[in-house]
């Protein structure tokens, strides 16, 4: 049986400093990007914010579309 736990580890999760190292800006920079909606959805587990690695490096391949596009493009709309 596949659990929560046994996916999340199966994923490399960042956080926003991880990901402000990835995109070379401040962490600053990624949540206020986060709250406009400039980056995709993170993952929240209690109060945790993460983001998919694999998504992210997708989402860079894709141009950094902003949230509301990378959504319509993951679920293949485009």
């Amino acid at each position: 049986m596949t659990t929560v736990n046994s996916v999340l580890a199966a994923e490399t999760l960042v956080d926003a400093v991880t990901l402000a190292e990835k995109l070379n800006v401040h962490e600053v920079t990624i949540r206020k990007w986060q709250s406009s909606g400039k980056v995709p959805r993170p993952v929240r587990i209690g109060r945790l914010v993460k983001w998919r690695l694999r998504e992210i490096e997708a989402w860079i391949k894709a141009d950094c579309p902003p949230r509301v596009k990378w959504d319509v493009m993951r679920a293949g709309l485009l």
